[in-house]
Order: structure tokens, then sequence, then C-alpha cells
């Protein structure tokens, strides 16, 4: 069959050259519809589920939330492992499912099984399917910065202005806003005023629900025109609220909500803050891209919005991105780019010294290029991306291999009929030459370069993280062998038919090269010939010698990738208040920047509202973007640069412990493992107390073990809570429900949203709440209405009921 094909070949050049000119057609589309990132996406099907909690603890949202979902999750078909990590007021759960599963499968599959959970949840908690996104999929991060704005402002901008907009670009699957304060409308009671006219913080949160509504009227008919019916109720302006009737006192006079409490704009209680360059909060956006698109394809895109999005920002405002995922991809491309040349160069140089035809070094040139157009076209086909890892890996050596095979004996056996004077002379005689000559070395060249691809075999047998590691290198060059092969017994000798028509001739110095060659081959040949049992012997000893020698080479799953960029993670006492790390912050932002090689450091405080990242308060992910390497001190490397702003960080911040890493290798490490380290070892048990013992054990023997740089135990304790134990005794004497000294805590206290304010095509939320003044402290909560009391007890009895009291302050305010 090789013979045949290869006749077909020479005798079909015109076929032949065509089908070239098909493959350069179809590579070129291919190349430009190539997803292209810096290395394949590792991340596994997964599914993210994240639950908002609002008051409960670490320890009571593992109990009462993360352990229903994970048990119902558990049951899931193809489901490989449920993991979860549960914060205050907030749990985040994975689930993991088996390779090869359809994510959208998988999607619809969870979903359907959290609605059957969401009845066994406590109340008030929310619980949402996570974006589409993987390890690469923060592409794009960005600052809404400038103008005279303050960060309500801002956020507001961020919001309804630029997040909506790059939701809409192709490919981007969600913009997670960061940073900032989100405007809310605040209903401040004022508890003297509240108790004054015998209501309760009951009433003014049903009123504000039950004053806040559209009703439906159907329609009517008149004058042979149909009009449909609505009852406008909404709130629009704060008036509206100030205006809403809580009740009427015995008198008939309404009471309303402006006169029991104050109402303005303010901000939502928050979990998280951005700062930048030591200079303040800023708001921030992450775009975050649908896991399998082309990363640098949805960047372009992202850039375009975000100046066509800068021309409608108020004068001085303006969208500025800060880290952009096309710089670590265009470094890969830059570098599989230049291995790629270079290594193309290297072959036409080593072929023409060996050949000495520079005709013959062109065509097999020319079956590089074309191998991995065969190589691309599979890629698109099986939607493999370019990545460092694929296109890399390619190795030019085995490429040209048959094709070197085949040309030296076009030249080698043409240039000795020449010498001879046996050239053929006619068209016919000299293609039956040619394919005699082919058809000689054509079953050798087969067989070797399969024989190659049987290498790649066990490769793609490879099962979870390493074949999704490794599988697309194998496959992509499995592709560019078997098209360098097809090349070899197809496109070399119909090259060949043509460009060694008038001869083959061999240079004097490719001549003279391969004699001394042989002088110096032919007796060291002969005399392993004569001797093989030491020959064998010697290789053997070699073998051995060199496998001695394997466990001191030491070994790496994945070689580091510079991404340009250094990520590290600070972590402070997990009491720490938000404003405190704030503050904390800036000062390490002004340490980094000292560095001439740093341009800009931005960093991350607790978590974003979409819970990707779910972090403490007391943790912080730190940007610090740097200049081309070329630009630093001399002889100054990335390393060396992380041990200095270690060490100047340890000088000038105390309290923290830091760990060094890169924005998308901390991805990766944080969904492939729920940890963000390297290594990490988990202890599980009942007793936390214990379980962190353990920990501490470990982490001190892990501690001694060559090579451990950073060996940190992860804080599961330490946050302060304020506790406040119902008296059901007291409660029971008084007549108050549960519920009310409850929703007094969460509503009045905690500040929880009980309905919204339209503002156009956006809502804001209504808060209930009390002074900032009667929540500044343990006292001041304890106390509220306390003063009350007092004032009437010493102005009658001791043992007055809630009632007298009431009735009491009624009378002073003429209610």
């Amino acid at each position: 069959m090789i013979e045949r094909v290869i006749v077909w070949a020479i005798r079909n050049r015109g076929g032949v050259f065509v089908a070239t000119l098909l493959l350069v057609a179809g590579g070129l589309w291919a190349l430009r519809q190539l997803r292209v990132d810096a290395f394949p996406d590792l991340t596994d099907v997964q599914v993210p589920v994240f639950v908002d909690a609002p008051g409960l603890s670490p320890l009571e949202v593992e109990r009462l939330v993360a352990f229903p979902i994970e048990v119902a999750m558990n049951g899931l078909p193809r489901v490989t492992q449920v993991r979860s990590i549960s914060k205050y007021a907030f749990v985040g759960v994975t689930v993991v499912f088996e390779d090869g599963v359809d994510i959208y499968f998988a999607r619809t599959l969870v979903s359907e099984r959290l609605q059957s959970v969401r009845e066994a949840l406590p109340t008030g908690a929310e619980a949402q399917l996570g974006p589409l996104a993987g390890a690469t999929s923060e592409i794009y991060l960005y600052s809404v910065e400038g103008g005279d704005l303050d960060a309500t402002a801002l956020r507001t901008l961020q919001d309804r202005l630029v997040r909506p907009q790059l939701r809409t670009v192709p490919g981007v699957t969600e913009i997670n806003s960061f940073g900032g304060l989100v405007r809310q409308v605040q209903v401040v009671i004022r508890p003297d005023r509240l108790v004054s006219y015998g209501l309760t913080l009951h009433d003014v949160v049903e009123s504000v629900r039950a004053n806040n509504s559209i009703a439906a009227g159907g329609y009517l008919e008149h004058q042979d025109q149909q009009y449909i019916l609505r009852g406008l109720g909404q709130v629009t302006r704060l008036d509206d609220l100030r205006r809403t009737v809580i009740r009427a006192n015995a008198r008939g006079v309404p009471i309303l909500l402006g006169d029991v409490a104050e109402i303005e704009f303010g901000s939502q209680v928050r979990q998280g803050a951005v700062s930048r360059d030591g200079r303040g909060e800023v708001v921030t956006g992450i775009v975050m891209m649908l896991r399998g698109e082309n990363s640098r394809e949805v960047v372009r895109r992202v850039r375009e919005r975000v100046e066509e999005i800068n021309r409608a920002l108020p004068p001085g405002v303006r969208v500025a991105s800060y880290y952009d995922q096309t710089d670590l991809v265009e470094g890969t491309l830059h570098t599989v780019r230049n291995n790629l040349l270079l290594g193309g160069f290297l072959v036409v140089a080593i072929l023409l010294l060996f050949l000495g035809n520079v005709r013959a070094a062109l065509v097999v040139a020319a079956t590089v290029p074309l191998s991995l157009l065969v190589a691309v076209l599979g890629m698109r086909w099986l939607g493999l991306s370019a990545n460092l890892m694929s296109l890399g890996a390619i190795d030019f050596g085995m490429i040209v291999d048959g094709a070197v095979v085949m040309i030296e004996q076009f030249v080698r056996r043409l240039h000795a009929d020449e010498e001879a004077g046996r050239f053929p002379r006619t068209p016919a005689a000299f293609i039956e030459r040619l394919t005699f000559l082919a058809r000689d070395v054509g079953r050798p060249i087969a067989f070797g370069v399969l024989i190659i691809l049987l290498v790649y075999l066990p490769i793609l047998s490879l099962e979870g993280l390493e074949g999704r590691m490794f599988r697309p290198m194998a496959i992509t060059v499995a592709m560019a062998l078997f098209g360098s092969l097809v090349l070899a017994l197809v496109f070399v000798p119909a090259a060949a038919a043509i460009v060694f028509r008038r001869g083959a001739p061999e240079s004097k110095t490719a001549l003279r090269l391969a004699a001394w060659l042989e002088d110096r081959y032919v007796p060291v040949l002969r005399t392993t010939l004569a001797y093989p049992g030491r020959t064998i012997a010697i290789a053997l000893a070699v073998f051995c010698l060199s496998l001695s020698l394997v466990p001191q080479l030491g070994s790496e799953f994945l070689p580091e990738l510079d991404e340009g960029s250094i990520l590290i993670e600070a972590i402070r006492d997990p009491s720490v208040s938000l404003t405190k790390s704030v503050e904390m912050q800036a000062e390490v932002e002004r340490t980094l920047l000292a560095f001439p090689e740093v341009t800009t450091v931005v960093s991350r405080v607790g978590r974003p509202d979409i819970g990707s990242d779910p972090m403490g308060i007391n943790k912080s992910d730190v940007f610090v973007m740097l200049r081309p390497e070329r630009e630093w001190r001399p002889g100054l490397t990335k390393s060396d640069l992380e041990g200095e702003m270690e060490d100047s960080l340890a000088q000038r911040v105390a309290g923290l412990a830091f760990g060094f890493t890169q924005p998308v290798a901390m991805r990766l490490n944080e969904l492939i493992s729920g940890v963000r380290a390297d290594l990490a070892v988990k202890v599980f048990g009942e007793d936390s107390d214990v379980d962190r013992r353990i920990a501490e054990q470990i982490a001190a023997v892990i501690a001694t073990v060559p090579g451990a740089s950073q060996v940190q135990v992860e804080a599961t304790e330490g946050q302060g809570y304020l506790n406040v134990r119902l008296d059901r005794d007291a409660m029971a004497r008084y007549g108050i429900p549960v519920a009310d000294v409850q929703e007094a805590l969460e509503t009045a206290v905690g500040g929880r949203p009980v309905s919204q304010l339209v503002e156009g095509s956006y809502a804001v939320d209504v808060t209930v709440r009390y002074p900032h003044e009667l929540k500044s402290s343990p006292e001041a909560i304890g106390g509220v209405g306390k003063e009350l009391c007092d004032r009437f007890r010493a102005e009658h009895r001791r043992d007055a009921t809630p009632e007298a009291i009431t009735e009491y302050y009624a009378s002073l305010v003429g209610a």
C-alpha cells in the first residue's frame, strides 16, 4: 500500500500540489479560529454552589448549610468529589464530576438537586450556582477611577453602566464587582419615637414591605378602547417612604414612617474592599471568561468595549485595567514562535550543511509548517487550544525525520547516477527512477514514524489531572507526526519530481564532511562489531549508572511558567476589622511600590459580590504588576525580587504573614484542590481544637523538609463574636416571642434589606436599622431602649411593665 501511495503521488503531482494548497488554506483558517491560551485549562468538570447565610458563624454554616448540600450532591451520578469551604455567613460547595461529563449536563443535575435541598436550609439562606468558569477565566481586571466621585458613586457607575455593557461581550460569563460602597436606602429608626407611638420594630418592617407593590386590576373597556388597570404603589423616592403610613393612633391620626425614622441614602454592609498603590480604596471589576472560549479574542472584544464605555463615562472617570491575561498569552506565543522559528532555521542550516543542496533543504523545510498546519486542523476539529504545552512540545527533529530520509535518498542516489553517467534523461525514465528510489525507503520511513507514534499511546491513557495536562500535548504531536509521514510519502516525492528533474548536485563541502565523518565512524563500528559482548556490557553499565542518578535529579509535575506578575497572599489575625485590614494593605502597597521593578499594586481584601474567592477580611490578594524583565536591575531574578520584597514587608509591616505565587497559578491550585498552596495536608475530625493541634504538629514536621520555604497552618479560629443569649424566662413574662427578638437583632442592628426602591431600571435595597451609636459596643446594643425605661422608672415606679412605659411616652407626644 505504501508503494502504491508513493507511485500515485509522483504520477499525480498536480493533484498533490492542489491538495497542499487546500491544506495551507484550511490550516490558516483553523489557525485563526484556534483557541489560544498560556497553558491548558486543567480544571476538572466542577460546578460551584454559593450560599449566603446571613448571621451564621462558620461552624453553624458548616453544620446547617454545607453538610446538607454535600449529602445531597454525593448522590448524583458520576460525582467524584464534593468539598466545601465555610466562612462567616457564606459557604462555597464544589461538586466535581468525572472527566468527559458535559458541563451543562452537570450544572443541570446540581441545579435540580439544589431545589430539593433549599427547603432544608436555614431561613434566609440563599443558594445559587457559581459562574461557568475555569482556572484561566479571570482574564481582565480593571478599576473604575478618576473624577470627583466618591466610592458610592463609582460603585454605582460600575454596577449600572460598566458591568451591564461588559456582560454583553461574547465569551464573557460574568462581571464580578469588588470594592467601593453599594448604595442603599436606610430607614434609621429612633427607638424613643418608636416607643412613644406604641409601635414595634415589626410594625415598621411590615409597613415598609406592604406599602411597596404594583397591583394588577385586569382591564376595562371604554369607548371601544381597552385599558390595562394597574395600581402603582412602588416606592420611587425617599418622600414616598417618609409618607408611608404605619398605622393610625386612637384619634385616627396616621403615624407615618417619617415620624419614627430618618430616611436617607447610605451604603451596604460589606465583607471586602480593594485599594490601589497606597492611595486608598478603589472600585474594581473582574471579567470572567466562559470556559472553553478563546482568551485572546475575548480580551480583544473587552478592550474594544472598554474604549466605548470610557467615552460614555462622566468627565475624568475612566475604566483602567491593571491585569490583562493577554500579556501572559502573548508572552507564551512569543516563546513558542521563537522556538519554532529557531528550530526551523536550525533544520534548514543542518540540511544545507549535510546535503549541500538548497532545493532539497527547502523541500524538507517546507514539511515543517505543513505538518504544523495538519496539527492545527486536528486541534481545531477536536477543540484543543494552542498553548505552551501543545505547540511547544513539537520536536522538529521528529517531524522532518521521514522527509530527510526520503530527500537524502533522492540526492545521494541521483548524484551517484550523474557521476556514473546513468542519470535518466527522458521524463518517463526519470519518473521511473524516482519511483524506484522512493519505494526503496518508503516502508522504513513509515515504520520509523509509526514507532515514534506508539511512544505517545500510553500518554493518551492518562486520566484526571495528568490526562488534562498531557493528553492535548500527545494528540498534537501525534497529529503533527502523522502529517509529516503523509508529507514524506506524498509531498516530498511529488516535489522531488519537479526540483530534481535537471539533477541533484551535492556541494563539495557536504561531500567532504560526509567523508570525514565516515572515516571516523567506520573504525568505531568495526571495533564494536568485533567485540559484541563487551559493547553490550558497556551499554548496560552506562544504563545502570544513569538509573542511579535518577533519584538525584528531582522532579516537577508542571514547570513554573513566569506570568510576568506576582500575587502575594497577606494573612492577618482572624479578628481584625475590615477598616484595619485596608489600612495595613495601604502600607503593604507603599512598601512594594518602592521597588523600581513594580509598576502598580492592587490589594483585594475579603471577598467580592460573587463568592468565587471566599476569603475572610483577614486575608488579601496583592497583585504586583512588574515592568518587563529587561528594565530590571542588572542580575536581578524574580526569585531574588520576591526575597527582597518579603524581607522589606517583614520589616515595615508587622502582624502579617505572606505567601508568594502568581495569579493563574494560585487560581489553578485553588480550583483543583480547594487550597492555594502547591502542597496541602488536610486534617479531618470532629473536634476543631484537636484538628488544629494535629495540623500544627504536621506543619512543624514539614517545615524541616529541605525545600519547604513557606509552611502555614490555616487559621480556623480567632474570629471574635458578640453572642446575644435570649432570656426565655423574661421573654415569657413579657409575652415576647423569640422571632421578634431575632428580628430586632437581625434587622435593626444588622441592617437587613426588607424592600426595594426603584430608580429607573434599577432597584436599591431598603434596609431598616438602628442608629450607629446604638450598636457601637456591646453595652450600647444591650442598652437599646434602656434609657427610656430608666427615665420612666425614675419618675414613676420601678416595677413598671413595658405596656405602662409605652403608654407614658405616648402621652408625652400627644399620640
